[in-house]
C-alpha cells in the first residue's frame, strides 16, 4: 500500500509534534496552508491526515515522515500486545486495534508498561523459591537485560547506521575492495596504517579462538579453521575497533544502555556492522541486490561472503533515500533456540521461545545446502514471504563436527515479487501457511504442532474427546 492510499489516524501523535515544536493550531495551520477547524479534526482523529498533508510537513518541518507512517512503532505495538498475554492479564482482554491505540495515544506511556512489566518479572524471578541459586539467577539476568537492551537499541535504529556505512563505504573505496584480492587488500590496510601483521595459525596453538589480537607483538592470528568469508570479515572487524573506535563510542552513548556489559555487546554489534558495511558497501550492494533480485547466494559469490553475511545485510539497507527490501532475519540451531533475530519490517519475533514448528525453516535441517521458500500467515491476517536455508559453520573438524544453523529472511507479500525466489510462485492464488509467533502467544486452535498451551487462556479437558492437539482452550 502506497503512501497516498493510507489512513493515518494520528491525532495524539500529531499534537505531540506541535506541542513539541511550541507551535498554536493556528500558526501550524498558517504553515501548512490549512483551516484551524480542519487541523483540529485531524488531532481529535475526526479526520485522517493525509499524504497531500503529511509531505507539506515534512517540507516545512524537516522531520522522518516514516514517524507518522507508524512504521517505527510496529515493534513497540508488537512487544506490548506479547506482553499483555501474560497470565498476570488474565481476565483482561485487549484486542491489537486496542495496543495499537495506546501506543498511537502516548508510545511513551507503552514503553513505560513495558519497563514496569520487566521490573515484574524481574522481581517476581528473585522472589521464586523455584532454584537456590540466586547468583546463577541474577547472573542470567543481567546478560538477558544487557542482550534485550542492544536488541532494542538496534531496532530502534532500524538497524541503519548511517555514519557507519559512510565510513565503511570510504574505506572500502579507498583500498579498492571491489578491485582487488579482498584479503590482501585488508591485510595491507592493518600493515600500512596500523603496523599490524596477519597470521594464520594451527588449531593446536590457538584451540578456542577464531580470532586474537595480540596488542604487544602488534600480531592478529586468525585460526585456520576459519574460511575465507569468515577470515575477511574479522580482519574488516578489527580495522572497524581500530579506525572508527571513537564512532562507534559515540553512537553507543546515545544508547543510553545501563551496563558496561550492554555497552560491550553494542560495540561488537557495531564493529560487525562496520565489517559488513566495508564488505558489501551501500550503494553498489544495493543496485547489485536489486539487480539480481535479491539472490543472496549470487550475492555472496559476488562479495566473497557467507550467506549468513549477506541475508543480514541486506536487512540494514534502510537509508532513507535509497531503502531496500524491509527485510526480517532470523536464525535458529537445531534445537528451535532464536540466538539471532531482527525485523525491518512489521514482522514480531517473541522473546521467549523459539519459532513456529510449522514455519518451514526447521526443514532446512533435512535438506542441507537447499534454500526453501513459503508464504506465511501470522495470526493478525498479515503475510510475509520467506526463504530459508541451512548452513554449517567452517570451524569444524573430525572430533567437533559444525554447528548447523538455519537462516531465514523474509519481507511483507507485497515485495514478494521482486525476489527472485517468488518466481515459481502465483503469488495471487497461493495459499499462505497460517503460523504463530510462539506457541505460549499464539491463539490458533487445533493445531497439530502445538507444544505449550497458551498464556492467558483457559484451557479445557472433555474426557469424551481428543483433537488434535491435547490443549483447548476458550477463545473468548
Amino acid at each position: 500500500m502506497s503512501l497516498a492510499d493510507k489512513k493515518l489516524l494520528v491525532g495524539p501523535r500529531l499534537r505531540r509534534f506541535r506541542q513539541t515544536l511550541g507551535l498554536t493550531q493556528v500558526r501550524m495551520a498558517e504553515d501548512l496552508g490549512i483551516s484551524t477547524s480542519y487541523l483540529n479534526l485531524m488531532e481529535r482523529n475526526q479526520r485522517a491526515l493525509s499524504a497531500k498533508v503529511l509531505l507539506k510537513m515534512a517540507e516545512v518541518y524537516d522531520f522522518d515522515i516514516s514517524s507518522f507512517s507508524g512504521a517505527g512503532d510496529a515493534h513497540l505495538i508488537a512487544e506490548l500486545f506479547e506482553t499483555l498475554k501474560d497470565p498476570v492479564f488474565k481476565g483482561e482482554s485487549v484486542s491489537k486495534n486496542e495496543v495499537e491505540d495506546i501506543v498511537n495515544a502516548s508510545p511513551s506511556a507503552a514503553r513505560a508498561v513495558l519497563k514496569l512489566y520487566t521490573k515484574h518479572r524481574d522481581l517476581t524471578l528473585r522472589a521464586s523459591n523455584f532454584t537456590p541459586d540466586r547468583d546463577r539467577i541474577e547472573l542470567l539476568e543481567q546478560s538477558a537485560d544487557a542482550v534485550e537492551s542492544v536488541r532494542r537499541f538496534i531496532h530502534k535504529q532500524r538497524n541503519y547506521f548511517p555514519e557507519l556505512d559512510a565510513s565503511a563505504e570510504a574505506l572500502s573505496h579507498e583500498i579498492g575492495l571491489s578491485k582487488r584480492e579482498r584479503h590482501a587488500a585488508l591485510t595491507e590496510r592493518l600493515k600500512h596504517k596500523h603496523d599490524i601483521s596477519v597470521r594464520i595459525v594451527p588449531l593446536d596453538i590457538m584451540p578456542k579462538m577464531l580470532r586474537y589480537f595480540d596488542r604487544h607483538s602488534k600480531r592478529i592470528n586468525l585460526s585456520e579453521l576459519l574460511g575465507q568469508s569468515g577470515r575477511r570479515f574479522q580482519l574488516a572487524y578489527q580495522i572497524g575497533m581500530l579506525e572508527q573506535r571513537d564512532l562507534i563510542d559515540s553512537i553507543i552513548k546515545t544508547a543510553g544502555l545501563q551496563s558496561r556489559e550492554a555497552e560491550g555487546l553494542c560495540r561488537t554489534s557495531l564493529a560487525n556492522y562496520f565489517a559488513a558495511a566495508t564488505l558489501m558497501p551501500y550503494g553498489m550492494f544495493l543496485q547489485d541486490a536489486e539487480n539480481t533480485k535479491y539472490d543472496v547466494d549470487l550475492l555472496g559469490h559476488r562479495y566473497g561472503t557467507s550467506f549468513e553475511q549477506t541475508a543480514h545485510r541486506l536487512t540494514t539497507l534502510q537509508k532513507p533515500e535509497a531503502r531496500g527490501i524491509p527485510f526480517f532475519f532470523v536464525r535458529i540451531d537445531v534445537a528451535g533456540n532464536v540466538s539471532k533475530r531482527f525485523s525491518a519490517g512489521r514482522f514480531h519475533f517473541s522473546k521467549f521461545g523459539g519459532a513456529c514448528p510449522l514455519w518451514n525453516i526447521h526443514e532446512t535441517f533435512q535438506t542441507p545446502g537447499r534454500t526453501v521458500s513459503q508464504m506465511i500467515q501470522l495470526p493478525d491476517k498479515t503475510t510475509y514471504f520467506s526463504i530459508a536455508k541451512m548452513v554449517s559453520r567452517s570451524d569444524s573438524t573430525f572430533n567437533a563436527p559444525a554447528q548447523k544453523l538455519a537462516i531465514a529472511l523474509g519481507c511483507d507479500i507485497a515485495y514478494a515479487p521482486r525476489l527472485i525466489y517468488s518466481q515459481d510462485y502465483n503469488l495471487d492464488k497461493a495459499r499462505p501457511t497460517p503460523i504463530g509467533v510462539n506457541c505460549y502467544v499464539c491463539e490458533r486452535e487445533n493445531c497439530r504442532q502445538r507444544a505449550h498451551a497458551p498464556l492467558n487462556k483457559t484451557l479445557n479437558f472433555d474426557e469424551r474427546a481428543r483433537g488434535v492437539s491435547i490443549f483447548s482452550f476458550d477463545t473468548d
